[in-house]
Order: C-alpha cells, then structure tokens, then sequence
C-alpha cells in the first residue's frame, strides 16, 4: 500500500489509542460497501448471501463523516463482496475525498468489474489489491467463474493504459486447491503485471466471511491441507524461497522467507502438529471493519461492535464495552487471535 506520512501529533494519537484503549485515530477503515460478490469461491461463503443485496449507502457515509474527521482516518479500504458491484460506488468516493485531500482509497476486488469500472477506478482509487488464486485454470477453477483469469488480466491492462504506472498488486490464499501451483502463481503474477503479490494460509476456523456458525470438518477438509499435504507444503514453499530469491529481495513477493514459512506451520497447528505461528497485530487499536448492514468490528474475525444504524462509528470504537475488549485482548492469547491468517501491524516493527 502507499504510505501515508505520519506526522508527530499523529504518532501521540497512536500512542494514547494504545496506552488508555480508546481510539484517538482510526489510521484505517474497512468499508464493506456490497454485500455481494461475482464469484463463488470454494474458501469463502460470502455469495452464498448474494440474495440479500445489502449495501453501504451515500446517506450511511454522510451520516459518520464527523466521526471520520474525529477520528482522524487516513486510509479507508474498500473491501467485500465485491465493491465494484454497488449500485454506485464513487458517490462514495467522492463524498471519502471531502474528509482530507491526502485520503488513500484502497479497492479490494476480484478483478472481473475492473475493465468496465477501469476509469473511474484509477479516478477515484489510488491502488488496486486484486485476488489471484492460481495460474489460469487453477484460479479459474477456485472462483468458478468462466474466463475470470483473463478477465483480470484484461482488467489490469485496462487500468494500465489509462495510467501505465498505476499500483496493481494481489493476495494469494494459498489452500488444498492450489497450494501445488505456488510456483505457477509467482509466474502468473508476472504476466498479468502484477507490482507484487503476497501469501495466505486459508481461514476455516472463524466465522467470518458469511459464516454464521464455524465450518465443521467435511467442510474444513475441502479447503485445508492434511498432515501429508502440509510437509509437500513445506517443502514446496523452501523450493520456492530458493527458485524466487530474487522476487523476494525485490519485495515482488511480499512476504520474506520466514514469513512464507509460517503458512505450512500455520496447517500443521491445525492438523495437531505444534502450534501456531505467534500473532503479532494491533488492528482493533488502528483500525475497524464497517459490513454492508452497518455492523462493526474489530477486525474482519472478532465479534460485532455495534451498529451504525445505531450509533455513530465514533461512539461504537468508544463505547465502553468496545475499550473493555480492547483491554483485555491478548492477540497473542486470544483463541481466535492465534488462530488468524490475516493480521495487520501498522506501524510497528514486528519479527517475521
């Protein structure tokens, strides 16, 4: 992601979130402007709720813009779903903008939308974070959409030719369905022109992503890699360290060795094999998470916060049932902490 300068009064904000709970500055924010998606990956459930049509609209944005500005937001990630099929999303955007004119705007997608929306994207988007599951067949086969390999690279040309040096990066979920074509993926993401791509582990123990209740085994079976597979994993992945060393000292692959690494320990923890890689994250003291019903939370994995509907967004991070979690969260503890494949440590320098 570009980086967004962080001057001295902001770093005392950070510091007084951390020291008393209460957040003084939210640097990031997850919108979740659709609740539906294109695609129908075999790792996530959220198009199994398309039906619903839940979105964030301009009067819900309007209505948390003092709370944008009190809490001193500097990037807002456009998450999913996917955010591209809102019924208009650069209404958002433009009403994002009038927060602060150095205001990053991140758009999470999966790539099928991006040639038709390509210049309102690059208008209004500073960067694109795309989701790559395979070379060609492999990812189309996971997000079972016909052509949806070269639909993203069209997409991705599409933006390129409006602004040839426009940032295109992706995420990787690297499970049972692809994990054999970890080299391929690193060669796919070179074709389509990908600035980098980064790694991880699948999650099938949370109830995130549309999931009302956790997955039971037949399901984490499908997605997850068993004892024999996770030792080909491991061993694929220092294959791959050594094949692509130059893709990691470029930052091409954004993970560095050790951080690879953690993805096969990570299913060997839960295949019994030890335990999980430590959890370094402070996402509940830097940013949260707004779904297309208005719900908040923490991060993408921990329980609701409040409601939008309900209260202010400042006065759902506030509240005191929001500071006591913060409180006494232990992210290296916390089941659901340990367990999570998707952390955020901004600001921090932390251990691969």
């Amino acid at each position: 992601m570009p980086l967004v300068k962080v001057s001295p009064v902001e770093t005392l904000r950070r510091q007084a979130t951390r020291s008393t709970h209460r957040i003084h500055s939210l640097p990031q924010l997850v919108l979740m402007p659709h609740s539906r998606c294109n695609c129908r990956c075999v790792m996530c459930d959220i198009w199994q709720a398309n039906s619903d049509k839940r979105e964030l609209t301009r009067a819900d944005i309007e209505r948390q813009m003092p709370s944008l500005r009190n809490l001193h937001v500097q990037r807002v990630v456009l998450s999913g779903g996917e955010a591209l099929m809102h019924q208009n999303l650069w209404l958002l955007c433009e009403l994002l903008r009038e927060l602060d004119d150095q205001l990053q705007i991140t758009l999470l997608s999966t790539g099928l939308l991006l040639k038709v929306f390509a210049a309102d994207v690059v208008k209004w988007c500073d960067e694109v974070i795309v989701s790559v599951d395979g070379s060609r067949a492999v990812h189309d086969s996971i997000r079972r959409v016909p052509r949806a390999f070269d639909r993203l690279a069209e997409g991705i040309a599409a933006l390129r030719v409006l602004r040839a040096n426009y940032p295109v990066s992706a995420r990787c979920v690297l499970q049972h369905n692809n994990f054999r074509d970890l080299p391929n993926i690193v060669a796919a993401a070179h074709e389509i022109g990908l600035n980098r791509i980064s790694f991880m582990s699948a999650d099938v123990s949370s109830t995130a992503f549309n999931r009302p209740e956790p997955w039971e085994q037949p399901r984490v079976a499908e997605v997850a890699l068993d004892r024999t597979e996770t030792a080909e994993f491991a061993a694929l992945v220092e294959d791959t360290i050594e094949r692509f060393a130059s893709d990691f000292a470029s930052g091409f692959i954004a993970e560095n060795p050790d951080k690879l690494r953690r993805l096969p320990r990570y299913y060997a923890a839960l295949n019994g094999m030890g335990e999980f890689p430590e959890t370094f994250c402070n996402a509940p003291w830097v940013s949260s998470v707004v779904e297309a019903d208005g719900t908040v939370r923490p991060c993408f994995f921990h329980r609701s916060l409040g409601s939008i509907h309900e209260r202010s967004l400042e006065e759902v991070l506030n509240s005191p049932e929001a500071i006591g979690f913060r409180r006494e969260l232990d992210v290296k503890t916390n089941p659901i902490c340990k367990a999570c494949v998707c952390t955020l440590s901004l600001g921090r320098r932390t251990p691969a």
